[in-house]
């Protein structure tokens, strides 16, 4: 192979090895809001606070996965690190670059090669009218990569090979794959360019259980084979147990929980991260210690209009009066363990 491979691993050098001190990713108060608009005038009468005030950050060749509920804005969230959802306030920077400041003509050579997206419905990801090579081919052709066609198909067909797929369907639609294999491709899609961070937003959850495995047994080998990093997006705690290294929890548009996986779910400290885990089903031997179910009372408030204070007190267990008026902050309570909840102050 010559330098022009499509895929290369890193090099195993002791330097190749180190962890950067600064994080690939940094994410400082980003909040994504929508205006709602009403009335002949069309005039803003509110905003859906999909994304308010989260920061965090991503260390390269980890998985960091993002868990919560349904229109908790966790995909809002995975959409805007790619500026397809735009950023209201704050700010993201991706291997030193504010990309919240960046036009999109300085986005394309620095930032759209480096960071793809998985999506969720292998169904709707990708276009019926283009045959598999052209699906791969696109991209490739719109960063001018890789030389003429023929050197392009030839590495397409090697990346196929790494995931999973047979070259041969190079020339197939996608009406003519099962679902397990259109994520696969929506993979190989993502990998196409060569990048170092992959958002992958709710990859698995259309697909049967065994499939599931399948897929991400797939994400891991090819995160320890071309050095990725992961933000892994889910509701299924389960699934983000198996793969993530620390497990962000978001609610109504916060993250009111950043730990490592071992200690999360071990250790939770916020009362919904607890009622989130006592939730998830487990075969447990004779004897074992059971996780007491909590049972949350009452529906998601509106992004719209949120509660005050802290937005979960609503729901909360353990609410205290001071939880109705004071907004907590995002604090390490112990080494690499963040909670924002009072119960800390």
């Amino acid at each position: 192979m010559n330098s022009t491979q499509l895929l290369q691993p890193m090099e195993q050098t002791e330097s190749a090895n180190k962890i950067p001190v600064e994080p690939i990713l940094k994410v400082k108060n980003l909040k994504v809001h929508f205006p709602v608009k009403a009335g002949i005038m069309q005039r803003t009468t509110g905003y859906v606070k999909a994304v308010d005030d989260i920061s965090f950050h991503v260390k390269r060749g980890e998985t960091l996965g993002i868990v919560g509920e349904s229109g908790c804005g966790k995909s809002t969230m995975g959409r805007s690190l790619i500026r397809l959802n735009e950023p209201t306030e704050g700010s993201i920077i991706f291997n030193g670059n504010d990309i919240t400041a960046m036009s999109e003509k300085e986005l394309r050579p620095l930032i759209r090669r480096k960071i793809q997206m998985v999506f969720q419905d292998p169904y709707a990801s990708l276009n019926p009218r283009k045959s598999l090579g052209n699906t791969l081919n696109e991209p490739l052709r719109a960063h001018n990569l890789h030389g003429n066609q023929r050197e392009r198909d030839e590495r397409i067909k090697e990346l196929l090979n790494v995931v999973g797929l047979h070259s041969s369907s190079m020339n197939h639609y996608p009406h003519e794959f099962s679902g397990g294999q259109r994520q696969r491709i929506g993979i190989a899609r993502a990998l196409v360019l060569n990048p170092d961070l992959i958002i992958a937003d709710e990859a698995v959850s259309a697909l049967d259980v065994s499939i599931q495995a399948q897929i991400i047994n797939l994400l891991e080998d090819l995160q320890e084979q071309f050095d990725l990093t992961y933000i892994f997006i889910s509701h299924d705690l389960s699934v983000v147990r198996h793969i993530a290294d620390r497990v962000g929890v978001m609610y109504l548009g916060k993250l009111v929980e950043l730990a490592d996986k071992a200690e999360l779910y071990v250790e939770p400290l916020h009362p919904y991260t607890k009622a989130l885990l006592s939730a998830v089903p487990s075969i447990r031997s004779k004897g074992a210690q059971t996780r007491e179910r909590i049972v949350l009372k009452g529906d998601i408030p509106s992004s719209i209009n949120q509660p005050s204070g802290c937005v979960f007190h609503t729901r909360c267990p353990v609410r205290m009066e001071h939880c109705k008026v004071a907004i907590p902050t995002l604090k390490e309570v112990k080494p690499g363990h963040f909670v924002a909840c009072h119960l800390y102050d």
